[in-house]
């Protein structure tokens, strides 16, 4: 059997898997949902006996791994790239050999299951993305690519959701457009901001990697226990912070940031350093296999107005400098009367949501001046409503679209 006819064997594997799993769908409600899917299958059938025992899952070990190791290396961008996903989904010998294959966005610069969104970007080119904004629903999309398609078969990565409250306002992120519950698998975190939406916190839903981590006050659960299984993650992590300068004197400029990444060592960025790597999700969603439901026109599922808990990192005198980010000083154009910065073409439109972020260095510090000088994230407008989004190491792409995500709350206070 040639490599093609193997590929589209797959292929065919796949639409069948999906056709069992989403009976009495209509077919141009199934064909949409596929467009709109995440980096995941929709549905994984890998508890099936009869799929572990098959003709697939009894091939040599050598000729597998050959098998899985080609695909992955003629398929390196989507959604040509859904083709390494579905040889995850045909058994769990299948699984194995896939995740021993596919490496991080850091080793080879590609997306491909969804822990990869919380995973390290490359350290050289970045990963590029854009940031779709619907004003009636508001609802924001985080999709893989330079720009939006005609079609709109663009490749979904996260979506969150905005939601004021009297004190605050929340933005929750999820793997899917249209089920931002906290009880659900799809919930990977929020971000929360004050109410002069000057101080942003990030919370991930799952515990940092090789971290210790305490209650705040005031701690409560993400959600009851009874309502949802037991091996959800209970809780809210408190990762990083986001702060804005206050404009007291309501000069005319760019807005001034800071973040400060808790589980981000400052020692990422030095040489030889590492960034904390997750390797999986909770326990749910690895025996799901990544499987979360798609786009099925309803409408989008909510959490209850009720306050989130929170857990954050323990602070000792033996724990690492965290990593500081500041926004990078524009300068005035006299010509245009503006303050500019250099995008390299992915931004085209003027607004004072547009930054660049590069580490804030002190002179102490073992830092490299390409390292000092390095944008680990630049953000900027395009068109209407459409943002652009490029994240280098050591931001993950679920850090990086939570600092993006405040730049789209109200400040009067700073502008």
């Amino acid at each position: 059997m040639s490599f093609k006819s193997i590929v589209r064997e797959l292929k065919e594997m796949r639409d069948g898997i999906g056709s069992k799993s989403r009976r009495g769908v209509e077919a141009g409600k199934h064909w949409h949902s596929r467009k709109q899917t995440h980096i995941a299958p929709d549905q994984a059938l890998l508890s099936s006996d009869s799929s572990q025992h098959s003709l697939w899952a009894n091939l040599p070990p050598e000729l597998l791994l050959d098998i899985v190791r080609r695909v992955e290396e003629s398929e390196t961008s989507w959604p040509a790239r859904a083709v390494v996903v579905f040889c995850a989904s045909v058994c769990r010998t299948w699984r194995e050999v896939t995740k021993e294959i596919v490496q991080t966005p850091e080793q080879c610069g590609r997306l491909t299951f969804p822990i990869s969104l919380k995973q390290p970007g490359p350290r050289e080119s970045p990963i590029q993305c854009f940031i779709r904004r619907d004003r009636g629903t508001s609802t924001y999309h985080l999709c893989f690519g330079l720009v939006p398609s005609e079609d709109g078969s663009d490749k979904l990565l996260l979506a969150a959701r905005k939601i004021r409250r009297a004190t605050c306002t929340d933005f929750v992120i999820s793997l899917a457009a249209n089920d931002f519950s906290r009880a659900s698998n799809s919930y990977v975190g929020k971000l929360r901001s004050n109410f002069l939406g000057t101080k942003f916190t990030i919370y991930d839903s799952q515990p940092p990697c090789d971290m210790t981590i305490q209650p705040t006050g005031g701690m409560s659960r993400r959600f009851h226990s009874k309502q949802v299984s037991p091996r959800l993650p209970a809780y809210n992590y408190r990762i990083g912070s986001i702060s804005y300068e206050l404009n007291v004197l309501r000069t005319r400029g760019p807005r001034r940031m800071n973040c400060i990444m808790d589980t981000i060592p400052f020692s990422s960025i030095e040489e030889g350093g590492a960034a904390p790597t997750p390797t999986s999700f909770a326990q749910s969603f690895d025996e799901q296999f990544f499987s979360f439901t798609s786009l099925k026109g309803k409408e989008p599922i909510t959490y209850s107005s009720s306050p989130s808990p929170s857990l954050s990192l323990a602070s000792t005198p033996g724990s690492p400098q965290p990593l500081a980010l500041k926004n990078k000083a524009p300068r005035w154009h006299e010509q245009l009367q503006c303050w500019c910065l250099n995008f390299r073409g992915r931004v085209t439109v003027a607004s004072v949501k547009n930054f660049q972020l590069v580490a804030a260095v002190e002179p102490s510090h073992n830092v490299p001046l390409a390292e000092q000088e390095k944008v680990i994230l630049q953000f900027g407008k395009i068109g209407k409503d459409i943002f652009t989004m490029d994240y280098h190491y050591p931001l993950s792409a679920f850090q990086a679209f939570a600092i993006c995500l405040s730049s789209f709350d109200t400040k009067p206070a700073c502008e």
